[in-house]
């Protein structure tokens, strides 16, 4: 999730929604490789599917995130800066092209979305309060909106940005506290199922933001936004971690590191905020491939914030946001979807 404006900061904040967030190709082209380069140099020209939002007037923006698909195939994304009477959760049918509200209220900065494998319900991010709640997108009754998490981990309030799920429905959440100060003060934390119980698995980092586990659940990859680096932090069948390291360096220019994405074959598509465009790198490192808005269609659009690849399949859906408004766009991707490629 990407940094805001001053100007909607203010807007928000009035609201009582957010305080600081940090946060020309035919139709399944799978990009183009430039003769006798390797892949750092390939690069993925993504596909407008459809705009989904416009600037909101009470906040000067939009700022679409967390794409996850549902069960019944629908994809869902929530509007971050979305104000009161307006969607904050959306479901998408990437065949008919429509979409529906979900769910809106006038208090929640939601940053992500996931569903669990323990009780099907959809979590929801909300970084303006420090909280993670719940839904049923089945039932779209604002009464249905339960808190799982609320309060303090280890004497201070966090600011929830992106979700990953274990196998057994535990939660790990990057904690993106220290950014409003520009301070190291960010962390991983690990929520149980129930949540009962909230462990600092890392601290001190630069404003994280995305987090995945790997292919295999042996450990998390995590960004830290004002670092432009992706770290990897080994963890156990219980939770229970050892040292992360610095995994990759990402050369972004102007761009930095938003939400991680990985697929079955352990590729990470890491988003960029500041540059409509995902890079991807394989568990090793190595630089696969650059996805990117075509440069005559990227006019107005600031940034790919996160990617959904379909569950078995390879066609991967891209938000991106910008003056321009919220659009989905579409690409192939290099390995099949799975629950690690699914937002977050």
């Amino acid at each position: 999730m990407r940094r805001l404006p001053l100007r909607s900061l203010a807007v928000l904040a009035a609201l009582g929604s957010l305080s600081l967030i940090g946060c020309g190709t035919e139709r399944g082209h799978t990009g183009e490789q430039t003769a006798g380069v390797p892949g750092a140099d390939r690069t993925i020209r993504a596909q407008q599917v459809m705009r989904l939002t416009a600037v909101h007037e009470q906040t000067g923006m939009t700022l679409l995130e967390g794409p996850t698909f549902g069960a019944d195939g629908g994809l869902f994304v929530v509007d971050v800066t979305a104000p009161e009477g307006e969607p904050k959760v959306m479901r998408f049918d990437v065949r008919k092209k429509t979409k529906r509200a979900v769910h809106t209220d006038g208090r929640g900065a939601y940053t992500s979305a996931q569903f669990s494998p323990y009780d099907g319900r959809l979590y929801l991010t909300d970084f303006a309060h420090g909280e993670i709640v719940s839904l049923n997108p089945d039932d779209p009754a604002d009464s249905d909106l339960r808190t799982f998490f609320s309060g303090e981990v280890d004497g201070a309030r966090m600011n929830p940005d992106d979700i990953a799920f274990d196998q057994d429905g535990n939660l790990y959440v990057s904690d993106s506290r220290g950014l409003t100060e520009g301070k190291a003060l960010g962390r991983v934390v690990r929520i149980d199922r129930d949540g009962e119980e909230a462990t600092v698995l890392a601290d001190g980092l630069a404003a994280t933001n995305g987090v995945s586990f790997d292919a295999e659940y042996r450990g998390l990859w995590f960004s830290e936004l004002t670092e432009n680096r992706i770290s990897y932090l080994p963890v156990g069948a219980r939770g229970g971690v050892t040292a992360r390291h610095t995994a990759i360096r990402v050369d972004g220019g102007i761009a930095q590191t938003d939400s991680i994405a990985v697929d079955a074959d352990g590729n990470l598509y890491q988003a960029l905020h500041g540059r409509p465009a995902m890079v991807v790198y394989d568990r090793h490192g190595e630089r696969l491939a650059t996805v990117e808005v075509p440069a005559r269609a990227a006019e107005g659009l600031e940034s790919a914030t996160n990617v959904a690849i379909t569950p078995g399949g390879t066609k991967a859906y891209m938000t991106i946001s910008g003056p321009a408004g919220g659009y989905l766009y579409t690409f192939d991707a290099l390995a099949k979807g799975t629950r690690q490629s699914n937002g977050g």
